[in-house]
């Protein structure tokens, strides 16, 4: 005789994904103080020079610019430059790429 139990589990879609993580964002910053060392670490990482896949990395770092619809003119500015409400969407557009990637496929092929 089988037990079966209801899922302890449910698929989100992206937009609920989204919610839970600016939710989580909003938590840890008010318990826990801001991640924004983080934050700085990860965009002089995407703006190294020296890393062989610095366009890419370029690339990947001005869509999230655009997605947290930052002025391109703003895009190569210290992050302490950054208006608080700027910030905010930088971190929105970052948890929107994350709760989008979790959502990819999980065994990509390259076409022949």
């Amino acid at each position: 005789m089988a037990i079966e139990a209801l899922p302890t589990t449910a698929p989100l879609n992206a937009g609920a994904r989204l919610a839970g993580l600016n939710h989580v964002a909003e938590l840890r910053a008010r318990f826990w103080g801001d991640s924004w060392k983080e934050v700085l670490r990860f965009i002089d990482d995407m703006r190294d020079k020296r890393d062989p896949q610095f366009e890419e990395n370029n690339r990947a770092l001005a869509a999230i610019f655009f997605l947290a619809k930052i002025p391109a003119a703003r895009h190569e500015l210290e992050l302490s430059e950054l208006t608080t409400d700027e910030k905010k969407a930088l971190i929105t557009a970052m948890n929107h790429f994350r709760a989008v990637v979790s959502l990819f496929p999980k065994r990509l092929t390259m076409p022949n």
